[in-house]
């Protein structure tokens, strides 16, 4: 009894047999392969024979001779001018007709059409021997579609020690891409396959070919999951490789893009496939629509790096064909984003399928948006700030329209006013037939503010919020809760495992300041102690000298650790943060003293907006820079450009695979922090890791940042409405207004009343307000008075009810609080900088460190909706009490033997705690939340046995918790293993 084949062979067969038996290919034969153009004779045409014989006959191509083999040329030099995907799609003209080479998708019911796709070829070559000269040599398999090679495979199998990894440097090392087969363009994709993972390349170049998974993922990373009915890969040939699932990324997905740069210059061609995740969110939400038609909601939530542009140009663009019931689902697509590369990119994609400019408009007015729709334009491109305003005077047009709505980056655009106004605009259903009451605006005000029935919204985010997930997200109901979870999701774990991305937190280096602070005046005031230590902090920070040395630093770390290392393979750039435009603009200036001092190649570009004034002078980023602003982004990828120092530019949504260093120096926290360090994560064939150094933030917020988005986030609760009732109660209470006065103020609003009918009553409020009210009282009503306003401005959108009363409270407060004005408040801080000056500063970086993420899905909580409090009472101190705290805080330490005490804590207490066995066994059987444990309690008891010795080392490891938590940061980053 024969056993089973686990060969390489075998898995080929098994592939094979799959596709034959069933997918209905048909068994190709090497010998057909006619290496001078690239195709599979036989089956080309066995196609054109059986589907267009009178352009066979006409073309006098039917038999071998002169005529055939000049079709041949002309099919090869059209393949290689516009690649095999057009020619596919579009066939080729020749002599005196054009011969199809593929019939594509039939629409439903058209039985001609179904015919003509059932007489396309797609075939399956074992064994295929590709080269005129290297004739020995053969691949593992090839599809044809009638003739034309579309994929080619490479196989192996871990049964016999050979993975993907070796099939990829087989393609590397021994498929020549000067080899017809090969070139750009003349396949669409070439596969390495074991039974474990499936890696893809669009252009073979040798040992610079770029394989990129297609893979499923497992546990929200890299990799498959276990397939009980057969192997783990098995995917690709059973599903993705079917005819209807390859004539589908031939006609909707795969393309060849062209590009050109900043001075119109075309740069080489890119195709593209799309990545398994691409494939499948876009089909499953083009399935959920077709199925559910307009008015539902959808939260993507794909990692940067996931390639979200392509995702929303190909949604976008099969969205518009889409029917439900056999009535077109959306009339119209409109894209919502702030990204220029967005708008290319859908031009880009429409353009593989249809004539662009009558398909897409760009929206920058009303006017622009009444006229494409009127035109009949299909996909609407618009920015965030400008959608709003856009639809607002559109009236009879919108009544029976559907719309599908793409947001990019949700988080950023669908506040509670934002989706009010674009809901409101999308809801004109024209003029009315009786005059409307005031009643009858606040009912159409409540409507409004939902989310539409002839809507569906489709919102991508890395990074979803609370709110986010609550407007767009799935809910899913979990005893006495209802959670919201995205629809679809692609996490950071996952891409960074895959390597599309980087991870940022893997070389993360804290740098500690450490500053005395002394007394200019002879006698002891007091101040805030509070205030007095935000600006302590920022006069040290700020202050000329302290600037020079971080810049010194950042510049040093730059040539001896990036450059010297060949990061990039020379071509690496940094990013420094800064926490404001003076701040930007001051690195800059000891950027480009410092490099001219140590004779670099090296020049910095700083980026802000607007004009400032420094130094005397009115300066703007174009001033300073030497060039337009147009041309930074383009400009730092060539030298001598190699620092950008930004102030609130560049931290988000900018794409730069060659960033490679981020110097920080401004505090972060949450999605700001994610997304600011992100900009160092785009992958580039020869970025291989990223280093921070942060001379602002520590380990710990830092991670507590990242923690929600590394796996899928999930919102634990729903916004509870009943707060909103509770609020309202505390703000009536306070009897600034009477609800006749609300009321008045909302029909006179309503009625568009002029401004001068408006303000008598919002001063009469505000007049109780200041009055009435105490300090604590004031505080309490205007935070609970925005609390209102927020809360409402976003439940109103997805609750399935609506209350009058909350629509008009919410319009009456929304006019009220912008005059209610703040509690006056002393600066009791104020005069704190002219009473000091700096008596030392110095620099030090801490460990390296990776900054390890929990391996789980993260629940946050809902919106909150708390308001309100008390004004905070000042903590006053002596100033010489408030230096001693500010100079402790900040370790800064006069060590009576700096060295002897340096040789300790470098050398003699990690010795002491790697050996320590609890520790040990901590590290090897638990994991690194435990070890730490261990590690804390061994450091403690080194400590204690160096306290004969080195009094003075314990004497600050006991009270100096500055230090304490220093030191066994730095320990543990030394001795965890």
């Amino acid at each position: 009894m024969p056993t089973t084949d686990t060969s390489e062979k075998g898995l080929e067969a098994l592939i094979v047999r799959s596709l034959i038996n069933e997918a209905g290919y048909v068994a190709g034969a090497s010998k057909d392969f006619d290496r001078d153009h690239a195709v599979d004779i036989a089956k080309l045409f066995d196609f054109l024979n059986a589907t267009q014989p009178e352009s066979v006959e006409a073309l006098g191509i039917g038999e071998d001779g002169p005529k055939r083999l000049q079709f041949l040329h002309r099919l090869q030099g059209e393949i290689a001018k516009r690649g095999v995907i057009d020619v596919l799609r579009n066939g080729v003209k020749h002599g005196p007709g054009s011969v199809e080479l593929f019939f594509g998708s039939p629409t439903p019911g058209n039985s001609k059409a179904e015919a003509l796709f059932a007489a396309n070829v797609f075939s399956v070559t074992r064994q295929l021997h590709y080269s005129k000269d290297a004739t020995k040599l053969s691949l593992d398999a090839a599809l044809f579609i009638n003739g034309l090679p579309v994929a080619t495979f490479e196989l192996k199998n871990s049964l016999t020690k050979q993975t993907v990894e070796d099939a990829i440097e087989q393609y590397k090392r021994d498929r020549d891409p000067k080899e017809l087969l090969f070139q750009f363009g003349r396949c669409v994709v070439h596969f390495a396959v074991d039974d474990h993972e499936v890696r893809m390349c669009t252009h073979l170049k040798g040992k610079a070919s770029w394989f990129l998974p297609f893979n499923k993922g497992w546990n929200d990373g890299a990799g498959n999951p276990p397939n009980p009915h057969g192997l783990k890969t098995d995917y690709l040939w059973k599903e993705y490789l079917t005819k209807r699932n390859i004539t589908d990324i031939l006609e909707n997905y795969a393309q060849v893009v062209e590009e050109v740069d900043e001075r119109g210059k075309k740069k080489p061609p890119k195709q593209v496939f799309p990545r398994f995740h691409q494939l499948d969110v876009v089909r499953k939400l083009l399935a959920d629509a077709e199925a559910q038609g307009a008015g539902k909601r959808y939260l993507i939530q794909h990692s940067a790096g996931s390639g979200k542009s392509n995702s929303i140009a190909w949604l976008a663009h099969q969205l518009i064909g889409l029917e439900t019931s056999g009535k077109t689902t959306f009339d119209s697509v409109i894209v919502v984003t702030d990204r220029r590369v967005l708008d290319k990119q859908i031009r880009d994609t429409i353009k593989q399928f249809a004539q662009v400019s009558s398909v897409v408009g760009h929206a920058e007015k009303s006017g622009d948006l009444r006229a494409f729709l009127k035109a009949g334009k299909k996909i609407i491109i618009t920015t965030v700030q400008k959608f709003p305003f856009i639809l607002d005077e559109i009236g009879d047009e919108h009544r029976g329209r559907t719309f599908a709505i793409i947001i990019d980056e949700a988080h950023s655009s669908q506040g509670g006013r934002t989706t009010a106004k674009m809901n409101i605009a999308l809801a004109a259903n024209g003029a009315e037939e009786e005059e409307e009451t005031v009643e009858d605006a606040i009912n159409r005000l409540m409507e409004a503010r939902k989310v539409l029935p002839n809507a569906s919204y489709f919102a991508f985010t890395a990074t979803p919020k609370n709110k986010t997930l609550e407007v767009f997200g799935a809910p899913v109901p979990q005893g006495d809760k209802i959670k919201h979870v995205p629809f679809h999701s692609y996490t950071m774990k996952q891409a960074i495992q895959e390597g599309f991305i980087l991870d940022v937190l893997k070389h993360y280096t804290p740098v500690e300041s450490y500053y005395r602070l002394m007394k200019t005046v002879e006698d002891d005031p007091k101040f805030d102690t509070k205030r007095a230590q935000k600006k302590l902090r920022k006069y040290v920070e700020s202050h000329d000298h302290a600037i020079r040395q971080k810049a010194e630093i950042m510049v040093d770390h730059f040539h001896d650790q990036v450059m010297a290392r060949r990061k990039i393979g020379g071509a690496a750039r940094a990013m420094v943060i800064t926490n404001g435009i003076q701040r930007a603009i001051q690195y800059f200036h000891a950027f480009q003293e410092y490099l001219k001092e140590r004779k670099s190649p090296y020049q910095a570009i700083v980026a802000f907006s607007g004009e400032h004034e420094y130094g005397g002078q009115r300066v703007t980023e174009a001033t300073l820079n030497g060039f337009p602003s147009s041309q930074i982004e383009g400009l730092i990828q060539k030298d001598p450009y190699r620092f950008l120092i930004v102030a609130d530019k560049f931290q988000t949504g900018y794409d730069e695979p060659l960033l490679h260093t981020m110097y920080v120096d401004k505090t972060l926290s949450g999605v700001k922090a994610v997304q600011t360090l992100s900009r160092l994560n785009r992958a580039h064939p020869q970025k291989h890791d990223t280093f921070v150094l942060d001379f602002m933030n520590d380990f710990e917020a830092i991670k507590t940042s990242f923690e929600p988005y590394y796996r899928t986030t999930i919102l634990s609760e729903e916004t509870d409405p009943n707060k909103l009732h509770d609020l309202k109660a505390a703000l009536d209470g306070y009897q600034v207004y009477a609800w006749d006065q609300v009321e008045e103020l909302v029909a006179l609003y309503l009625g568009g009343a002029d401004r001068d009918k408006l303000d008598p009553i919002l001063d009469a409020c505000v007049a109780v307000y200041k009055t009435d009210l105490d300090e604590d009282g004031q505080v309490d009503f205007k935070g609970k008075a925005k609390a209102f306003t927020r809360t409402y401005g976003f439940l109103a959108a997805i609750l399935p009810y609506s209350n009058a009363d909350w629509e008009k409270l919410s319009i009456f407060l929304n006019f009220l609080t912008p005059k209610l004005p703040a509690p006056e408040e002393q600066d009791l801080s104020k005069g704190i900088l002219e009473a000091i000056d700096m008596d030392s500063y110095r620099v030090e970086a801490q460990a390296t460190m990776a900054i390890v993420l929990p391996d789980a899905d993260a629940e946050i909580g809902p919106v909150p909706t708390a308001g309100g409090g008390r004004k905070p009472e000042p903590e006053l101190d002596l100033l010489s009490n408030i230096l001693k705290t500010f100079n402790e805080m900040f370790g800064n330490i006069d060590w009576k033997d700096r060295d002897k005490i340096g040789k300790v804590i470098a050398e003699e207490l990690p010795a002491k705690v790697s050996a320590d066995k609890a520790y040990q066994n901590a590290m090897k059987n638990s994991d690194k939340q435990n070890a730490r444990i261990e590690h804390d309690r061994a450091l403690e008891r080194a400590v204690i046995e160096l306290l004969s010795d080195h009094t003075e080392l314990f004497k600050q490891f006991s009270d100096n918790p500055s230090f304490k938590k220093w030191l066994s940061e730095t320990i543990f980053a030394a001795t965890y293993t």
